[in-house]
């Protein structure tokens, strides 16, 4: 499985599902009101965690995607993924709105992609994220939770591997904080960073809780 990061909280997932064959999965395409430009790339499969301009440019993907736009329990060539409806602010979603958290599942790996996750998760929400492999999360703060929030979270989840999203990086012009702080506390953010990660389910059974930052592709 290769792991892309596009900035703000896009990636595409490619994963493999048969002998030559991929699925490409797209989430949360931005537009370029975020001073951010995303370059077009093609998707089977297209998932929206709320509708906001940084999240639901649905025209930067090329091909003709499955959209998932909420919560639900969908599957599509070979691909797991469960919605799960949850707040993008602390007053239920009366500042901002609903946000979904997207559970996928494939080559044996599990995938929580948590959106713009306003407001800390209850215990059903936790236990519908148990044993999840790869957690991409929120850090920035003002529209989502912040760095604090977010690495009291990632203790209660343990996953095996963290990517942060979410925050600012050269170019953004969307009013939240960088990893700077969220790195400091957590302690063991890559030094390196890296566009594309590629993992298989065995490269995943010794890590608890390590932390990749990425640099947009």
């Amino acid at each position: 499985m290769h792991i892309i990061w596009k900035g703000q909280s896009c990636f595409q997932i490619l994963s493999a599902r048969a002998k030559a064959e991929q699925v490409s999965i797209a989430i949360d395409p931005f537009d370029e009101a975020t001073g951010l430009k995303l370059p077009s790339f093609q998707a089977d499969i297209l998932l929206i965690t709320h509708n906001h301009h940084d999240h639901n440019n649905k025209k930067a993907i090329k091909g003709e995607p499955l959209v998932i736009e909420g919560p639900g329990e969908y599957e599509a060539k070979e691909v797991y993924i469960q919605g799960i409806s949850s707040w993008h602010d602390e007053n239920n979603g009366k500042e901002k709105g609903i946000n979904t958290i997207y559970l996928i599942e494939a080559e044996e790996m599990r995938i929580c992609h948590l959106g713009d996750l306003g407001i800390e998760l209850e215990q059903k929400e936790l236990d519908l994220i148990n044993s999840v492999d790869i957690l991409m999360i929120p850090i920035g703060g003002n529209y989502t939770i912040d760095y604090k929030k977010a690495i009291d979270l990632i203790k209660k989840i343990e996953p095996a591997i963290i990517i942060p999203m979410h925050y600012k990086i050269n170019g953004s012009t969307i009013d939240i904080a960088d990893e700077k702080k969220f790195c400091n506390e957590i302690g063991n953010c890559s030094r390196e960073k890296v566009s594309r990660i590629n993992f298989k389910k065995n490269d995943l059974e010794e890590k608890v809780m390590e932390t990749i930052v990425m640099n947009p592709d």
